[in-house]
């Protein structure tokens, strides 16, 4: 499939142009981007109106820089460039080919002349290891992000492109990912994103030519295809497996092209044999959602304890247990275990011989600038609405709390949804589970090192520290704590 503008995510790395071969996501944000190698928080563009000539294969699309809704203002604010310009990126599909071009509704100021260009992002893990041709050299998709960086003409660091020509063919001879891009206008330059951000991808990209409006990037894609490939089914099943008593069914994933559904089974694993207690001759399909075709198979009256897998046709699944005790350990338990006191604040972290983090933030926290539009939705008005000036040290703020997800941000409603979730399974279940030392005195936790002390207690008392610490020194909730930069 080659999908244009169906969504548009791109600091996800998702929307624009992509292309969907053998049913793998392995290229896709496909725009007009200020730079070679955008990062997550990089000027994007505004989308307007989508057209779709079904009769003709076009899809044209309306967008323009800046994006008002996000130019310094918003939930994430990025600052544009004094940049104006609107365009359109349209597909044609011509036989088994795409074109793809980018019209200017003016030319590009000079100064943007050769810098601003067609992006377009190929998936690393899936191209590791992996070849191209650019005008019949090879090359290597490399595993790491390997150099040389150079200071381009502004004097910014960027990574040295790995190739440029006119036609690439990604993975040659490799059916399910090659496919070839042209160019009848700029030429082709080929990057690896990650040498600037962490989670760039490799970018194929054509820059906008001094005096370009129309057709001022033109590709041809062809991609590869297969008219009698279809989709492999996946069993899915619980991960954690089924108590006897409860409700118990598997789903089968399959090509939305599917019509001839295969025998199911299930089948229990002893130690010397297997027996099928349970089959479907003709499954009845439960329907379609998104790009495929689902099966239900329900084995709710199945209730002896042991190991089983199922089987679709000539597909397994993984094996899974049905017992009394399934939810006794290995469930529930890890996140008590592991992941509250790794995420754990103003704490240093032990496992054994392995340090998580050492004790952090313990600078925390200087009150924010007013009329401040921060990042990740952090905002301050006018005015602090405490006794405490910009800039101000605030006690009580170094004690408690749990790192935000993928960061380091305290936000006030996660520390007390928390504390109430974890206050609610305490009350409920009673559980005394004991398996981390967690010393706030020291500032000291020590995983996997019982101290005689409940653990989700301990965790209640680690993020009412922080909450009761803030509202004790503001006189109201703080709103969050976050790094400045």
């Amino acid at each position: 499939n080659i999908m244009m503008f169906d969504d548009f995510y791109p600091d996800g790395h998702q929307g624009g142009l992509s292309i969907i071969q053998f049913g793998r996501r392995i290229a896709t944000n496909g725009d007009v981007r200020l730079e070679p190698t955008p990062g997550q928080w990089s000027p994007v563009p505004a989308v307007g109106e989508r057209k779709v000539n079904k009769e003709n294969g076009i899809i044209a699309v309306q967008l323009w820089y800046p994006d008002s809704s996000k130019n310094r203002i918003g939930f994430n604010p990025i600052n544009y460039p004094d940049l104006t310009f609107n365009y359109e990126v349209k597909t044609e599909a011509i036989g088994d080919k795409i074109k793809l071009t980018v019209n200017l509704e003016k030319p590009l100021p000079d100064e943007w002349a050769d810098k601003v260009g067609f992006n377009f992002e190929i998936f690393p893990g899936y191209y590791f290891g992996e070849h191209y041709l650019m005008d019949g050299n090879s090359g290597i998709f490399p595993q790491q992000a390997n150099g040389p960086m150079i200071t381009d003409t502004e004097g910014n660091l960027q990574i040295k492109k790995l190739a440029s020509g006119k036609k690439i063919i990604v993975s040659p001879g490799i059916l399910e990912k090659q496919f070839k891009v042209e160019t009848n206008t700029s030429e082709l330059e080929l990057f690896d994103g990650r040498g600037l951000h962490n989670n760039g991808w490799f970018v194929l990209r054509s820059t906008i030519p001094r005096g370009a409006t129309k057709n001022a990037v033109e590709w041809i894609i062809t991609p590869s295809y297969n008219t009698d490939w279809r989709y492999k089914p996946v069993v899915q099943v619980s991960q954690v497996g089924y108590h006897p008593k409860q409700i118990k069914f598997a789903t089968v994933e399959l090509d939305k092209l599917t019509d001839n559904f295969e025998t199911i089974k299930l089948i229990r694993i002893k130690e010397d044999s297997e027996k099928v207690v349970k089959e479907e001759i003709s499954p009845k399909a439960w329907g379609n959602f998104l790009r495929y075709k689902y099966l239900r198979f329900d084995f709710t009256d199945i209730k002896e304890e042991g190991l089983y897998l199922i089987k679709y046709g000539s597909v397994y699944s993984n094996r899974f247990e049905i017992k009394n005790d399934v939810f006794a350990r290995h469930v529930w338990q890890p996140s008590l275990e592991f992941f509250l006191p790794v995420q754990m604040c103003h704490m240093k972290i032990e496992e054994k011989y392995r340090t998580w983090h050492g004790l952090c933030h313990m600078d925390d926290a200087r009150m924010a600038p007013t009329n401040l539009n921060h990042f990740d939705g952090y905002s301050q008005g006018s005015s602090t609405l405490t006794k405490f000036n910009s800039g101000d040290n605030v006690p009580g703020l170094n004690i408690g709390g749990w790192h935000d997800a993928g960061d380091y941000d305290l936000r006030v409603e996660s520390q007390a949804g928390t504390v109430y979730n974890l206050a609610l399974a305490y009350e409920l279940f009673d559980n005394q589970i004991d398996e981390t030392t967690v010393d706030q005195k020291n500032r000291l936790v020590e995983i996997h090192k019982p101290d005689g002390k409940s653990d989700l207690l301990q965790q209640i008392e680690h993020g009412v520290l922080s909450i009761i610490g803030g509202y004790e020194s503001l006189g109201r909730l703080y709103r969050g704590i976050i790094c400045p930069t």
